[in-house]
């Protein structure tokens, strides 16, 4: 007989548009919940689903004897991030599971392996497929790792757990959470990533409405949580400006050493000047917005790992 976990379990399902794989998904969690807890709790956020996806979680609901089962349904598509902090609000859990999507491409057990790992001391454990990353998610993690100051290795994760000490402490930092990964990364706590085999594939794509926002919130998040738009600026400003001066130069030289037509040379160091100054002040408004992003979304507080009580 399983000795069943004193801590409450909440799992937070993202369903969009899974009709044919939230069945098994959602079969599976319940099983893992009720088999290892005492007390659990599943909440499945329906992003505005169009097909037949509502239906099949209320099919299953009714294998839920000892876990809640809850529906968010959203009022219309909000993606990901906005769908899992409506789901995470409403959970109650000591250690809260995220799924970002219903593909079930791991083993049961891996979901109480990194729930174990959890109990080690570490508040943050995220479990990553063995394959090969895409070249767009390879580009993407670079970027992060090479214009923020994260010591954390980003990567693709299938799902995680935290406690919920993670969840209070995010909540304190910011409010407004347009990437959750990259806010867990920096909210200094400990963190640890399994690697499972991937044991089935099938039926695990996205529609064209998920795909789109996912690269647009990788844009954002890139715009938000790094240097890169600063540093594209600063690239920019210095070229422009080398070329400006460039400009000065050679209307001064062809001043002097040829005849130009009357009001040339006053119009290219006009111009050249102006465009110099341009992108000086432009530098300068990017540099400022920069600081109030870093100010809104990368508000950053003094962070601690953990506390240890040397003496009684």
């Amino acid at each position: 007989m399983i000795n069943k976990e004193q801590n409450f379990a909440s799992a937070i399902i993202y369903v969009h548009n899974a009709e044919n794989r939230v069945e098994s998904f959602l079969k599976t969690i319940i099983d893992v919940m009720e088999t290892n807890f005492h007390h659990s709790e599943i909440i499945c956020v329906n992003d505005a689903s169009t097909d037949g996806s509502l239906v099949e979680i209320k099919k299953v609901s009714s294998l839920a004897s000892c876990t809640s089962l809850s529906v968010i349904n959203m009022s219309y598509f909000h993606g990901l991030e906005m769908a899992m902090n409506a789901g995470i609000n409403l959970s109650i859990g000591d250690f809260v599971f995220e799924f970002d999507n219903t593909c079930l491409d791991f083993e049961p057990k891996i979901i109480m392996d990194i729930y174990q790992r959890a109990l080690e001391g570490y508040d943050i454990v995220s479990a990553s497929a063995r394959r090969k990353e895409k070249a767009t998610s390879r580009l993407f993690y670079k970027a992060f790792e090479r214009y923020t100051d994260l010591s954390y290795k980003m990567s693709t994760e299938s799902f995680r757990v935290l406690s919920r000490r993670v969840l209070n402490r995010v909540d304190s930092m910011n409010k407004t959470i347009p990437y959750r990964k990259i806010v867990y990364a920096s909210c200094g706590l400990k963190t640890d990533n399994i690697k499972y085999n991937v044991v089935n594939q099938h039926g695990c794509s996205q529609d064209s409405k998920e795909k789109s926002y996912r690269i647009s919130l990788a844009i954002d998040s890139l715009i938000l949580f790094t240097e890169v738009g600063y540093s594209f600026a600063k690239a920019m400003t210095i070229l422009m400006m080398c070329m400006s001066i460039a400009m000065v130069s050679y209307s001064i030289f062809i001043y002097i050493t040829a005849h130009p037509v009357a009001g040339w040379t006053t119009t290219i160091l006009f111009l050249s000047v102006a465009f110099f100054g341009l992108f000086g002040i432009l530098t300068i408004v990017i540099k400022y917005l920069q600081i109030m992003i870093d100010l809104i979304f990368k508000r950053k507080q003094y962070t601690f790992e953990n506390i240890e009580k040397l003496t009684k």
